[in-house]
């Protein structure tokens, strides 16, 4: 991914929160009539609101005042002030920034830790982000999905001047990559137009992705193992992306490089292989 997918979705723009992405809350299960466990109305109202302050700051990448998240989210100020204190209290989120702001406190940092302790793909992942890209001097990332969007959970830059990458833990629409086309390539038509945002087929310079021709590129790369993309958000570079698997056969990740377009097909044919090997031993891996 490329430094004009990180202006876009640091930009400024609209911030998405719960229920932008198709996702239907707690809140909305109660008022079709869906059964919920052990929560009342109110309550869940209130975890709808934690996840969308959690969402909105993960977006932001900043301490921001507790009023600002108030008005973004469009919540009550007395709801997100009694949210806030309680993660305030139990060190989820902490004061920074100029004293009156939040962010995400310590205690996420160690549930982090938990998780990537836990978590092979991400544990050995990203060791061969780092391995990979001092092999082959190129840029090296390891992509998973987070809802209908995707990001980038690790990234070793190539040590040239000639350098595309993007943030870690930004959300990047699925299309718009070669790693993305693997998440989807299990789902049929209706499925793919249901899961996906019609937007996200848009990309930057405003050209349109034909879904049918996605979902056909998708099945296509499942098949070879192998996908690569040039020139979809950035004419100059190419993306080569291969899939890991869990123990059921299902694309879980992708460890991909970011190249030049002008990277010869030799070359290519010798980073997909390195890829296909890679993902392999990362996807035979136990846990």
């Amino acid at each position: 991914m490329e430094d004009g997918i990180r202006q876009r979705t640091n930009g400024g723009g609209e911030i998405p929160v719960a229920g932008d992405e198709r996702k239907e809350t707690t809140a909305d299960a109660i008022s079709r009539g869906k059964p919920t466990r052990n929560a009342t109305p109110t309550r869940a109202r209130g975890l709808d609101r934690a996840v969308e302050i959690f969402q909105l700051l993960h977006v932001v990448r900043k301490p921001i005042p507790i009023g600002e998240i108030a008005k973004r989210l469009g919540a009550p100020r007395s709801t997100i002030y009694e949210i806030v204190n309680l993660f305030l209290a139990a060190g989820i989120l902490e004061y920074s920034g100029k004293g009156a702001e939040v962010f995400f406190g310590r205690a996420i940092y160690l549930y982090a830790n938990d998780y990537f302790a836990t978590h092979a793909v991400v544990r050995l992942g990203e060791e061969e982000v780092r391995r990979l890209a001092s092999l082959t001097d190129e840029t090296c990332q390891l992509c998973m999905p987070v809802g209908n969007k995707y990001a980038v959970v690790s990234m070793q830059n190539s040590a040239r001047l000639f350098r595309i990458g993007s943030d870690v833990g930004v959300l990047v629409p699925i299309p718009w990559t070669a790693s993305g086309r693997f998440f989807v390539a299990h789902m049929t038509p209706a499925e793919l137009e249901a899961f996906i945002p019609p937007e996200d087929f848009r990309l930057q310079d405003g050209r349109k992705i034909d879904p049918a021709l996605f979902l056909a590129q998708a099945k296509s790369a499942l098949a070879d193992g192998i996908c690569i993309i040039p020139g979809l958000v950035d004419e100059h570079a190419t993306c080569v992306a291969a899939p890991i698997t869990d123990h059921a056969g299902r694309c879980v990740a992708c460890i991909c490089f970011i190249v030049s377009a002008a990277t010869s097909e030799q070359r290519m044919r010798e980073l997909s292989a390195v890829l296909v090997e890679s993902a392999r031993k990362i996807s035979a891996s136990p846990g």
